[in-house]
């Protein structure tokens, strides 16, 4: 017996690609703003550091007020926090569990689940920006410089940081990379031109030490955000190559299994 088209409505089969991935977008963001540890880096962390070196003369910031020396730092950690250390742990441990695979053999491709991983990213990212911002106007933050160049910033940063975060998830063990993740997170917190100025380190070390994307970020916002300055190609450039090389090798290396 043969049933004329159109009987069964919806007709099965999977969703249109766009929605299968707003959808794992969407659940992706859920499962991080809901993760205490992940809340812990993307949002607790930053927003006290903020609020305690703005409000302690703890370290030398120069001239001005501590806080527009801080906010733009503390942005680029935000970003560092969500597209890096917290996307590596989650990633890393999806891969041990089975998950990474389970999905794979989804309809959703494997670049549409990466893809929606980095809008759920995102949209944490735009959370974190927002309330930092809030949090540093309160504290007497004064931002200048045009708002295209914190943008592209922002987005190649997140870029870069993706791209080594889906690489060391891909590429290590999960317990590897929980604790990877976290002392590069601790190392550049410290060494990365987010609380203490890269001219504290002296001439070699802020010269190497300012090829790193976290520097490179934080750097070229605070040129925008606190000195005004136009569009901060030589950052800009340092982030591009890191978000090259670092999806391509990700792309590349990363294990399913």
């Amino acid at each position: 017996m043969t049933t004329a088209p159109g009987t069964y409505a919806p007709e099965p089969g999977a969703a249109p690609l766009p929605r299968m991935i707003a959808a794992q977008a969407a659940l992706e963001a859920r499962m991080l703003l809901r993760n205490g540890e992940q809340l812990l880096l993307t949002v607790v962390i930053p927003t006290l550091l903020l609020v305690l070196f703005s409000s302690v003369d703890i370290v030398d910031t120069g001239k001005g007020k501590a806080v527009d020396f801080l906010a733009p730092g503390v942005l680029a950690l935000a970003v560092m926090s969500t597209a890096f250390t917290g996307q590596a742990i989650a990633t890393g441990f999806e891969r041990r569990y089975g998950v990474l695979k389970r999905l794979a053999a989804s309809p959703l491709p494997r670049w549409g689940l990466m893809a929606a991983k980095t809008a759920s990213v995102l949209v944490t990212e735009v959370l974190q920006v927002i309330l930092l911002t809030v949090i540093a106007l309160a504290l007497g933050w004064s931002p200048h410089g045009d708002p295209a160049a914190v943008l592209l910033l922002l987005i190649l940063g997140t870029a870069a940081f993706s791209g080594l975060g889906l690489l060391m998830a891909g590429t290590l063990k999960a317990e590897a990379t929980l604790a990877a993740a976290n002392l590069v997170f601790l190392l550049l917190l410290v060494g990365g031109g987010v609380i203490v100025p890269l001219d504290k380190f002296g001439p070699a070390g802020q010269h190497i030490l300012g090829l790193l994307p976290i520097s490179a970020l934080s750097d070229g916002l605070r040129d925008v955000l606190q000195h005004g300055a136009g569009m901060p190609w030589g950052d800009l450039g340092i982030l591009a190559v890191w978000a090259v090389v670092g999806l391509a090798a990700a792309g590349k290396f990363f294990r399913w299994e």
